[in-house]
Formats: C-alpha cells, structure tokens, sequence
C-alpha cells in the first residue's frame, strides 16, 4: 500500500486542478485510445496515472524567479473523453479538443498512444506541426504508427510539419523517402544533440509556425529505454529526460503552440518506482512553465 503525500500548506502540489468554466491558460483532457497500437499496450491506463504522478510534484518554478504556476496560470482538467478509439471516438475527440479550444490557450492531451495526435490536431485546427518522436508515424493504415501521414492526407500541409529526434533503426527507409518526398523537415537525434533544444525548437517553430498555430505531439519513446522503460517502442540511446523536457519547455514559450499531447507511455508496464509516467506528468508541467514564461 502506498504511504500518503506528506500535507505541507508551504509546499503547494501539482494537479487536482478544477473542471474547465470559462477562459483558461491551460486545460488537460485524457485520451485514453489503445486498440490500434501496433504493439501491445496498457495506454489506455496512461491519462489517471499522469495525474496521479503529477501530485508527487510542485508547481513552482525556479527561475527567472520563483512562481507558482497555478498561481500565475489558470489551469483545469477536463476529465477523459470515453472510448476515443475508431471512427465514432476520434470524432469526439475532435469535438471536445475543439471546444475546449474556444476557452483554452493550451489544450493539453493525455494519452493513450499516438493515434490521438490525429484527433486532437484536427480539433484544435492546427496549421502546423511538430512531433517529438523517434519515428516518423507514416505507416500505411491507421494505427499509432500512422496519425502524421492521415493528418496530411486530412489537408495539412507538409511543409509546415517538423519532425524532431528521429532515431537510427527506429524507421525504415521507404517511410524516411516518404517524409522527404512530402517535404517534411526531419532533425535527427544526433542533431539534436548537437545543436540543443532552444536552437532546434527556434527552427521547428520557424517552420511549423509559418501558417499559424501549431500541435506539439510529445512521444515519450523519444527517450532512452533507461528513462522511458514504460514506453513499448523506446531504444537504448534516445534522448535523457532533461533532453525532453528541455525541448517540451522551449515549445510553449512560443504561443503558437494551442495543443499538445503526451503520449506511448503505458502505466502497466513502468517499472516499479512509475519513472516513465514520472516524466510524462513533468512534461505537462514542462508545458506549463514554458506557457507561463513566454
């Protein structure tokens, strides 16, 4: 049985935010989809875990000085929308990304594995996108290895999508001939590396942003299989946790970004101590730092 959070009035904690009623900087929504996962996945337990981890965290930022977001933001939860697989799910989710657009600055989406991307990109009516991911998400069919290549057959324009941290023998090369066929901008992992996240995010930005607002897909698997070991498709040598979360941040300084989701974390198979679904709550509040310090 797991011992209670100690209760300290001095040391505010992350999450329990209330139900959306007006206008907000931020609201998350749980998307719990998993039955198209090309791998076998508990994603759909994903969205109650995040916010379960987010409370082990506070909500105060260090620097420039330190704040509170929830003092300086205001936040809500929107609860989960249900059963967001197929047709008749995705739909909804369009629905509900999309109203809660209408009072939100950033729709925050818990997934659930990565065909939610395809929904609440559509809701949210982005013009742009940037994937932090190891894959390029182009497969034939629909899956979570296919929402990239529907949201261009859907209209979006290549031109404006940005794919960031693309791994080595995460790909194969008739679907990497395929981004650059379409005209997407690929940066590499070993690019990424090299060149830091504020400088690559400035470039995505640039690029993503050029037609208007943006959606921010968040892959977690992104991440070393030492960090993200809850994570079906992650591989030794991906990106360190600060890597992530240093990348999340720069996005959201730009407020162009009006959606993101977070997601291919699978709470059932974390490792005892929840690392990966540790760091998938601090990417929320990761986006919410850079929103509250643009």
């Amino acid at each position: 049985m797991t011992p209670p959070l100690h209760d300290d009035p001095r040391w505010p904690r992350a999450g329990d935010w209330p139900a959306p009623e007006g206008a907000v900087d931020a609201v998350l929504l749980g998307l719990p989809a998993f039955r198209t996962s090309l791998s076998p996945t508990g994603a759909h337990a994903t969205p109650a875990a995040i916010r379960e981890a987010l409370r082990r965290f506070s909500s105060t930022v260090l620097l420039p000085e330190p704040t509170d977001l929830a003092e300086v933001l205001r936040i809500a939860d929107a609860g989960d929308v249900d059963d967001p697989d197929g047709p008749d799910g995705e739909a909804r989710v369009q629905h509900r990304v999309a109203e809660l657009r209408r009072d939100a600055g950033l729709v925050v989406a818990l997934g659930g594995d990565n065909s939610i991307t395809y929904g609440a990109a559509r809701g949210a009516a982005a013009t742009g996108l940037v994937t932090v991911d190891a894959h390029l998400d182009l497969r034939d069919g629909v899956s979570n290895g296919s929402p990239v290549r529907r949201l261009v057959e859907g209209g979006l324009d290549p031109r404006c999508i940005v794919q960031i941290g693309i791994a080595d023998f995460a790909n194969s090369a008739v679907y990497a001939r395929r981004a650059a066929a379409l005209g997407i901008t690929v940066i590499p992992l070993d690019e990424v590396r090299r060149r830091g996240a504020d400088d690559v995010m400035i470039q995505a930005m640039t690029i993503a942003g050029a037609a208007g607002e943006v959606h921010l897909d968040i892959d977690v698997d992104v991440c070393d299989r030492a960090v993200a070991p809850g994570c079906p498709a992650s591989l030794p040598g991906g990106l360190q946790a600060w890597e992530l979360r240093a990348l999340v941040r720069a996005a959201t300084t730009d407020r162009r970004v009006v959606s993101a989701d977070i997601v291919e974390v699978d709470a059932t198979a974390d490792t005892p101590d929840g690392r990966t679904v540790r760091l998938a709550a601090l990417c929320v509040l990761e986006l919410l730092a850079g929103r509250a310090l643009a």
